[in-house]
């Protein structure tokens, strides 16, 4: 009898896959949270630093730089040591931007401080690399089925970290007064470092104790003894550097045309969802309470995009849900500026375009982790992720340009926002469609050669 290529790869345990999943939910909620809370809290410190407003867009805009800086190291340190010391790091890092930023004292160590926050940001591909290593492996036959569907409830720590940080800085505010940012950010340390200790309860991924292994022996000189275990675990090591192999042979296609469909669908993310009270107050002339409300309402209705756009992506192909997902959503932003000011019109067009252009967030994520091989996966997923940063700092620059050529901002809104998001969908038909990995087979009871994947 023949063996299955992937047969010296132990598989996960219910018990195990079920954990890993419940602490990347909390971990990307609290990184969402520290992420989320800078923004929330930006007026707060530039009252009390003294700048103006264009001066405090600068220190964001400088931010979102030094961010996408660090996003970019976090790929190849997480191939380098791992997935589960990734995800310690990554939460470690939110707890320790958050806490550093409450003792900052001016624009430059504000700067310095939050750009470590891009340990947070990448977050989400870090526990996307780990989950669906884990999900190929898993006996748990309910989310082996679903796992595109089970990661979209991972991703729903975007809307809900947000709706935390909204809530988090009402209450300090009102407890403390306007003048308590510092406060708010160190209290934000606790339930970060609390996720950061409970990662330690992780386990490595196989397919990166394997990896670790085939690629010992190679450094030992034994290179036979190397590629029998590769093919016997279905892992490919290759020589050269992640980032190297992440713009090389079957990888730069995806590499390319998912990277370029991140940074133009930031200009949707950059307008309707970090300026969504902008667009509704004064693109669409919707009252600064009533704006408010249906930020919160929408967002709540984007996470549901999530979990639809999740299972959806099982059951159709990811990249067919992603497609049509962020089409789908230019359409209903563009209708939403187009359309009547009618506050029931405004709030039903809204609500279906964040839908459609936050929901394939939870495919896209699983989607580029599978695009990857073991040794650069992390690199791949977190360098695609990174996009989102120059997609932000652009898109901002455009609005700010057309609303300074007094553009009016419904018209800009629809120009860089709505036209993003339609044109990142048809970007994304120039993806290489993925087939199954060899890591990823139906769970089996036998583990063969188990001692030594665990103990690479």
């Amino acid at each position: 009898m023949s063996t299955a290529p992937t047969e010296g790869l132990r598989t996960v345990g219910k018990k195990e896959t079920r954990r890993a999943t419940k602490i990347a939910f909390f971990a990307w909620t609290i990184a969402v949270y520290d992420f989320i809370l800078f923004g929330t809290l930006l007026p707060r410190i530039e009252d009390s630093f003294g700048w103006d407003t264009s001066f405090a867009l600068l220190v964001s805009t400088l931010v979102s730089v030094g961010t996408f800086v660090v996003v970019l190291f976090v790929g190849p340190l997480v191939d380098r040591l791992g997935r589960r010391k990734g995800m310690i790091i990554s939460v470690g890092g939110t707890a320790a931007s958050s806490a550093i930023t409450a003792a900052t004292t001016g624009a430059a160590s504000l700067v310095g401080v939050r750009s470590i926050s891009g340990l947070g940001l990448a977050e989400q591909s870090v526990n996307a690399t780990y989950l669906n290593e884990l999900y190929a492996l898993t006996e748990d036959t309910k989310i082996k089925r679903n796992q595109g569907f089970v990661y979209s409830m991972v991703q729903t720590g975007w809307p809900l970290g947000a709706l935390l940080a909204a809530g988090f800085v009402a209450i300090v505010t009102s407890i403390w007064g306007l003048d308590s940012w510092r406060i708010a950010f160190l209290l934000a340390t606790i339930p970060a470092i609390i996720v950061a200790l409970v990662c330690l309860r992780l386990k490595e991924s196989p397919q990166f104790l394997a990896q670790q292994a085939v690629q010992r022996l190679r450094r030992a000189g034994q290179p036979a003894e190397a590629d029998a275990l590769a093919r016997r675990t279905g892992i490919e090591v290759r020589v050269g550097a992640p980032i190297k192999r992440i713009f090389q042979g079957k990888h730069l296609r995806n590499t390319v045309v998912l990277s370029l469909a991140w940074l133009v669908n930031w200009f949707g993310i950059q307008t309707f969802s970090v300026l969504g009270t902008t667009v509704l107050e004064s693109g669409k002339g919707i009252d600064a309470g009533d704006a408010l409300m249906l930020v919160v309402a929408s967002n709540l209705v984007g996470a549901l995009g999530y979990l639809t756009h999740g299972w959806l992506g099982d059951r159709f192909g990811r990249k067919r849900v992603i497609i049509i997902g962020w089409i789908l959503g230019g359409f209903f932003f563009a209708a939403m500026l187009l359309g009547p000011s009618h506050q029931g019109y405004v709030l039903v067009t809204y609500m279906l375009g964040l839908f459609f252009l936050l929901g394939p967030y939870a495919a896209i994520m699983f989607f580029q982790a599978e695009c990857y091989d073991t040794d650069c996966r992390a690199t791949g997923s977190t360098f695609i992720g990174a996009m989102s940063q120059p997609g932000a700092i652009i898109g901002g620059f455009l609005l700010t340009g057309l609303a300074a050529a007094a553009v009016p901002f419904s018209t800009a809104a629809l120009w860089v926002g709505a036209l993003g998001t339609l044109v990142s969908g048809l970007i994304m038909i120039g993806a290489r469609s993925i087939a199954p990995r060899r890591d990823d087979r139906t769970p089996v009871t036998e583990r063969v050669d188990e001692p030594l994947v665990e103990g690479a």
